[in-house]
């Protein structure tokens, strides 16, 4: 019975949810106040803490993250406004209304100036301060989702597309649909190239986490210094550079899933704190005493070998531990039977073909960069075909000089001195003097580019040939200007 292609496509639909109740901070003097506010605000669902002055506030702030501040205007020490101008420079994400027995047109626009979001005036009602509060929360809720969803754009692709037929690849498939709805760390590894990232997108939307965000790090693209500050974020003159307050990616990807690609890569000063983060959730950013929590499922992804990197001393045990929960090995191109071809098909898309010498070719060839390498060698192969049909002769060097090919255009240099060794000789030459067909062509390419004076357009349409042919034919014999 023949098998099959099994192609998944997964559809990526960005929509979030976020609870009603919320994290509230009141600062207020009146300390009868302060406490009917928070018991009111507590029967309503709300986790409420409370300061009675603006330092004692800042103190709290350091500790924890809150989505609404209700800061009263005048209060000894730090004054209301002053307290709302340190919070804002420090709590991007927490929203501030601001309340005073004393309302002034001027101190409702200064408040708007330095960041407020409302404004009340004493006295009223604790049910419309609770509405003044979920309006400003909901307004801190958008801003983070606005802030998760640039990076998604940034950073996602709309559409995960995995294919195969081969045993290897049925079976991680197979793993796919087990591991992708437990929501525990999971370790993929596997040779560069066999596509380890869309494995991972693959599990975050088969998970309950699909229409949250997937935010990914590669550690051996950014320089060491810049991993802390990218996973976790840092406060506002942390280092130099650090210009403003930037949350780092554990907090972009808060309720979703965290791609870390090249672990093996991760510093050991940071091995403690990302293990920190995955059996707490408890994060710091760079800069900052204050630790905040995030809902973060961590799919991890390397082409080392881990154990090797534990054994060495490289790699944490506790947090090799810890990522591998569940783990996937994808197997190397060539060792997928009967997928080249399926992979070819897709990656040539609708009007295009390739021969069968081509198509042999590629198939005999090891992919040693895997599905990379095979994408990279059809697209390249597209820009030098004619007429939307790719021939042996517009496959990279690499995969000619394998040998692998079937006819007179591809043959490999061990086959070539067998070929001359069992040939005839010719009366008055000897076999081994008889020019090859490669340098013949070579010869008369270089003859009509000389008499064109390198001028390669001329040189192409003399030889009836297509100019990006010539080009890949001048790469192939090593001709230069």
């Amino acid at each position: 019975m023949r098998r099959m292609a099994v192609e998944w496509q997964f559809n990526v639909e960005q929509t979030m949810t976020f609870p009603t109740a919320m994290n509230l901070l009141v600062v207020e003097d009146d300390a009868d106040f302060r406490e009917t506010c928070a018991r009111w605000m507590t029967r309503k669902g709300h986790r409420v803490e409370t300061a009675a002055n603006g330092h004692e506030a800042l103190e709290i702030c350091d500790r924890k993250v809150f989505d609404v501040a209700i800061v009263d205007m005048n209060m000894p020490g730090l004054s209301g406004l002053e307290l709302l101008e340190r919070l804002k420079s420090t709590q991007i994400e927490t929203e501030v209304i601001i309340l005073t027995g004393q309302g002034t047109i001027e101190t409702a626009v200064n408040a708007m100036k330095l960041g407020a979001s409302d404004y009340l005036t004493k006295p009223f009602p604790l049910d419309e301060l609770e509405q003044r509060c979920l309006i400003s929360g909901e307004r801190a809720r958008l801003n983070k989702e606005n802030r998760q969803l640039r990076a998604i754009i940034e950073r996602s692709q709309p559409a995960v597309s995995i294919i195969g037929e081969s045993f290897r690849m049925r079976e991680v498939f197979r793993l796919i649909e087990r591991v992708a709805p437990t929501d525990k760390p999971v370790l993929i590894q596997g040779e560069s190239g066999t596509g380890k990232e869309l494995v991972a997108r693959a599990l975050q939307q088969k998970s309950d986490r699909a229409n949250q965000p997937f935010v990914t790090i590669n550690c051996a693209a950014l320089p060491e210094q810049l991993v802390e500050s990218e996973l976790f974020g840092h406060r506002k003159g942390a280092f130099t550079g650090a210009n403003e307050d930037r949350a780092g990616l554990f907090e972009v990807a808060d309720n979703g899933t965290l791609f870390i690609d090249e672990i093996g890569e991760l510093p050991g000063a940071l091995q403690p704190k990302l293990l920190r983060a995955l059996e707490d959730g408890s994060i710091r950013r760079v800069g900052s005493h204050r630790e905040r929590k995030v809902d973060v499922r961590v799919i991890a992804a390397t082409n080392r070998t881990l154990v090797d990197e534990v054994a060495a001393g490289r790699f944490r045990e506790d947090l090799y531990y810890r990522i591998n929960v569940m783990s996937l090995e994808l197997p190397p191109l060539r060792k997928r039977d009967g997928d080249v071809p399926l992979l070819i098909r897709s990656m040539l898309g609708k009007g295009w073909s390739i021969t069968d010498e081509a198509q042999h070719a590629m198939e005999k060839y090891p992919w040693p960069g895997n599905v990379r390498q095979l994408k990279n060698a059809i697209d390249r192969a597209q820009i030098l075909a004619n007429d939307n049909r790719i021939t042996i002769d517009d496959l990279p060097t690499e995969i000619l000089d394998h040998g692998a090919c079937s006819s007179d255009h591809c043959t490999s240099p061990s086959s070539a001195k067998s070929l001359a060794g069992n040939s005839q000789a010719v009366p008055g030459n000897a076999a081994t003097d008889s020019p090859r067909l490669d340098d013949l062509e070579k010869s008369h390419i270089v003859t009509i580019l000389s008499q064109q004076n390198g001028n390669k357009a001329r040189t192409a349409r003399i030889l009836g040939i297509h100019r990006r042919k010539l080009y890949r034919l001048l790469e192939r014999y090593g001709i230069t200007e």
